[in-house]
């Protein structure tokens, strides 16, 4: 008689191995699925912040927004600062492509190019100026981590203004013995200044771009060679 032998049922499900296949797709399911939820975020916080402005607009309205819980918001974001920095980042990048564009192309004195680039500038965020607004109130927030980058720290803006001063200098119309860095400083200080114009009078483009043009004149009265 011939001994059968039992052989353990395999239950389903434990002990199996996944397909190879289906192991590494994990991972870019997981990568998507977050960006996914980065980009609903960001959208929800630049809506929100052009109507609510920065202080008015609080995490939980952005995930609630995103139709995402806070934890996930705070798995892309370290704060709402970031979040903010973020979305000027995506918004801007579009801009710089066009002073990239139009910068070899200006004429003029220094102050010239500094009002042509500024107009650039006014024209572009005309659209969404509340929202620029937040990104200039986020400048005062000093619970920002070293992540933001709110106005006044983007480098790319920076660069630009920089070039058109350090060109002014060869060219003989900026006095060398000025700090660049300090006159930098002002036209983005006046940069953001500006912009109470919108709060206080509704100014469009032109009219901020107007006013800016008189204070880049002031500023070049104070750069030029003596």
């Amino acid at each position: 008689m011939t001994a059968q032998i039992n052989t353990p049922r395999r239950v389903p499900g434990r002990g199996a191995r996944r397909p190879a296949a289906a192991a590494d797709s994990q991972p870019g399911l997981r990568r998507g699925q977050k960006e996914a939820t980065r980009n609903r975020v960001l959208e929800a916080a630049r809506e929100l912040f052009d109507t609510q402005g920065y202080q008015g607009t609080t995490i939980r309205e952005i995930a609630r927004r995103a139709g995402v819980s806070v934890g996930s918001v705070f798995t892309s974001f370290a704060s709402k600062g970031e979040i903010l920095s973020q979305v000027m980042e995506a918004r801007l990048d579009s801009l710089y492509a066009e002073i990239d564009r139009v910068v070899p192309h200006i004429r003029g004195t220094t102050a010239d190019r500094l009002r042509s680039i500024f107009a650039v500038f006014f024209d572009f965020e005309a659209a969404r100026s509340k929202l620029f607004l937040s990104h200039i109130a986020a400048a005062y927030d000093w619970t920002l981590p070293p992540s933001a980058r709110p106005f006044g720290r983007n480098e790319r803006l920076q660069s630009i203004l920089h070039e058109c001063l350090a060109r002014g200098v060869a060219a003989g119309d900026v006095d060398p013995a000025r700090d660049v860095h300090e006159i930098l400083d002002l036209l983005i200080a006046v940069y953001g200044w500006t912009y109470h114009l919108v709060v206080t009078q509704g100014a469009d483009a032109k009219v901020m771009t107007e006013a800016m043009d008189r204070q880049i004149g002031l500023i070049a009265d104070g750069f030029r060679p003596r």
